[in-house]
């Protein structure tokens, strides 16, 4: 039972994996997906995983997600603001 005011608390297990990349690999996938790094969903660079992966305004960050038929890979672009 979660009591009121107990904090959440989760393994590393049970995040979805973030991972921050180059600017070469940034640049490709935009290119191979036919839009530029704005055009993509925003993160703001105060997101807790944006600052655990000390990201900074203007990277992409690729989120992996799986579910039992299938994985899934979304892009955000770090903004100062969202």
């Amino acid at each position: 039972m979660l009591l009121v005011g107990e904090p959440l608390v989760f393994g590393e297990d049970l995040l979805i994996k973030h991972e921050l990349l180059s600017e070469s690999e940034a640049k490709a996938i935009a290119k191979k997906l036919g839009t530029t790094l704005d055009k993509f969903p925003k993160i703001s660079v105060n997101d807790p995983q944006a600052k655990k992966l000390n990201a900074q305004p203007g990277s992409l960050i690729a989120i992996y997600r799986e579910d039992p038929n299938s994985s899934y890979t979304y892009y955000r672009y770090v903004t100062k603001e969202v």
